[in-house]
């Protein structure tokens, strides 16, 4: 073969993100994040990346760990990217690699909450995020009028896991 494993690889990795930066470098700044972008951010990470990507202390799940190729742990990979190459992946996806587009899905607003909280997941902690995690919970557990179960201003695809807003 041309490349070693190993090598074609790295070469694949170096062409995807050569790829995602030429995409993102029209994407406009962020907007300012706050700790309501946040809290939206985790609650998206947690219904929609967790499955595959794992979190800090959590394992892939069964979908994600028969993935091929392996989806990335974000809180690695998250620092390889600047905040506009996160916004156009959550966005588009990545072809042939199993990362789905969530543009169709979901509103600019929501996506900059998940990538908010993708920045931030190389500094968290197992325990930070198992708290996150905690309070979450009990916030489901404690909202009896549904108010934390509406669609918060978008739309969600089929088989999208039920979560707060």
């Amino acid at each position: 073969p041309l490349y070693s494993s190993a090598a074609s690889d790295v070469y694949k990795r170096q062409t995807q993100n050569r790829s995602v930066a030429v995409r993102a470098a029209d994407v406009p700044d962020p907007p300012p994040v706050d700790s309501a972008a946040l809290g939206n951010g985790f609650v998206h990470f947690r219904a929609m990346c967790v499955v595959c990507h794992g979190a800090p202390g959590v394992d892939r799940g069964e979908f994600g760990q028969g993935l091929t190729p392996t989806p990335p742990r974000l809180s690695r990979a998250a620092r390889r990217f600047d905040s506009r190459e996160l916004f156009w992946i959550v966005k588009n996806g990545i072809k042939m690699a199993g990362m789905p587009a969530f543009g169709p899905t979901h509103g600019d607003q929501d996506l900059w909450a998940i990538v908010a909280f993708l920045e931030r997941l190389p500094e968290m902690s197992d325990e930070e995020y198992a708290a996150l995690e905690a309070r979450y919970d009990s916030a489901m557990a404690a909202d009896t009028t549904g108010a934390s179960s509406g669609a918060g201003g978008h739309s969600h695809g089929p088989g999208t896991p039920e979560h707060g807003h």
